[in-house]
């Protein structure tokens, strides 16, 4: 019967090796597997057998540089848009993948894999399924089954992340959550800890990028009195602070090595040693991580550790940035304008008809923190119970005029945030605390950002 019968998998490769691996392991963890040598021959196959799930690869001859791939990709999401994909490829072609995945692939793994691993990326995938958009809940269904409380918007995009979010809380998988600054990824893990059974006790949240490699161990794991100087008394770590409840490791991808090391040993048996103790503990944690900088391109410039990159991301969700779902600035904008009245003490405020439509059209680089930051700007300056278009351009006119003083007018978001580090370097003489400390940083998230923009050579302390 229909109803009864294994869970298929369409293996998409021409490379008859990897057909067999991959069609062996399968079969022994009880899946019905289909093998297909390229694009035709996969379309042609889809059109006639039902699939739960395709393996594709990027590149399916020498010559390519993966434009096939991302034409077979488009094919299948459009022809087949609920039957997830999960793409392989080598790590020499990361950014393609990384590539597939904002076209619609589910995610993607690399050649060679690890059996273990990549059940799991199976077993994950499959059961959140794939929704098409046609099919993605509505936000009132959402919040009948979920509280999603300030999350605002009605964007299909949205109410996918919304519905992944769902669907993944009550697990203990590990979230890693993708996205530019400003996308609201903490609220994001917020609502992943307040829908699941851990919402009883508080998440600890850590800015992985405030840590310091000196104070790491000790701010992680604890310690015990006299384990060093000024240990006075026992402290307990972040992880012990998490036993039971959610951990959100906020900017993961500014973690050193070093650290990244350590945090790993954590992952794997869910077990630490506080700093100077001579037992070991152990915690009940589930790990949800953020960053806006993509770690499997990190993984494949060696700046982050393959093994822990697989410990965080068994599940991805990626937030669309402001200018991909417009539809929600208005719903957005009237959300801000009632909590900053709220916040201030102020009359409530309304936006004019012409005023929102301005801000729709706005590229907002610095997504809904940026648009909070424009109306509460506005709101505080004009004094005035309704918002016309000119009170915003006025105050857009300012920042123009202070972008153009500092020198960053028409820079993207990666290029300002390297000239403000440069210009801080400048004023206090490549000193680095007092740079960090004038840019709002930690020491060690200043070295991260020296040494992603090429002005500190890896692991030194000079900068160029």
């Amino acid at each position: 019967m229909e109803a009864s019968r294994k869970q298929r998998v369409l293996v998409i490769d021409d490379d008859s090796a990897v057909q067999v691996s991959l069609a062996l392991l399968l079969k022994q963890s009880g899946f019905d597997t289909r093998c297909c040598d390229g694009p035709q021959q996969a379309l042609d196959l889809l059109a006639r057998e039902p699939v739960d799930l395709i393996l594709q690869d990027m590149n399916f001859s020498l010559a390519t540089s993966g434009t096939e791939g991302l034409a077979l990709l488009a094919d299948i999401r459009t022809r087949h848009p609920d039957v997830p994909v999960l793409l392989m490829t080598a790590w020499g072609s990361i950014a393609l993948a990384v590539k597939g995945v904002q076209g619609g692939a589910a995610n993607f793994f690399t050649k060679p894999w690890d059996n273990v691993q990549l059940l799991q990326l199976i077993e994950a995938t499959l059961g959140l399924g794939a929704q098409p958009s046609a099919r993605v809940p509505s936000r009132q269904t959402l919040d009948g089954q979920y509280d999603f409380s300030g999350i605002v918007g009605n964007h299909p995009s949205l109410l996918q992340v919304l519905a992944t979010v769902g669907q993944v809380a009550h697990t203990r998988a590990p979230v890693l959550i993708l996205g530019e600054s400003g996308t609201g990824k903490e609220l994001i893990a917020d609502a992943i800890h307040r829908n699941s059974p851990r919402a009883a006790k508080e998440m600890v949240k850590i800015n992985m990028g405030a840590i310091t490699p000196s104070l790491f161990e000790s701010e992680m794991f604890g310690h015990v009195r006299g384990a060093f100087t000024d240990a006075r008394t026992d402290r307990k770590g972040h992880i012990a602070s998490a036993d039971g409840s959610t951990l959100f490791l906020d900017e993961i991808g500014e973690l050193n090595r070093a650290d990244q090391v350590k945090l790993l040993r954590v992952l794997q048996d869910q077990r630490f040693q506080p700093v100077g103790a001579s037992h070991t503990e152990q915690a009940d944690v589930r790990v949800v991580s953020a960053t806006n900088r993509e770690l499997a391109e990190l993984v494949a410039a060696g700046e982050f550790r393959e093994d822990l990159f697989y410990r965080l991301n068994l599940i991805t969700i990626r937030l669309p940035p402001l200018r991909e779902r417009r539809s929600d600035i208005a719903l957005l904008a009237r959300h801000i304008a009632t909590s900053v009245a709220t916040s201030y003490g102020l009359p409530e405020a309304t936006i004019a008809p012409q005023a929102m439509e301005w801000l729709a059209t706005q590229p907002w680089p610095g997504n809904i923190r940026q648009l909070r930051q424009t109306i509460e700007r506005t709101m505080l300056l004009s004094g005035k119970d309704q918002l016309a278009q000119a009170d915003f351009v006025a105050t857009a006119g300012g920042e123009a005029a202070a972008a153009h003083r500092f020198g960053v007018d028409g820079m993207t978001l990666e290029q300002v945030e390297r000239h403000m580090v440069e210009r801080a370097l400048e004023q206090h003489a490549g000193n680095i605390s007092r740079a960090a400390k004038a840019l709002g940083l930690s020491r060690t998230a200043l070295y991260r950002r020296l040494e992603r923009f090429g002005l500190i050579e890896p692991g030194g302390e000079n900068a160029a």
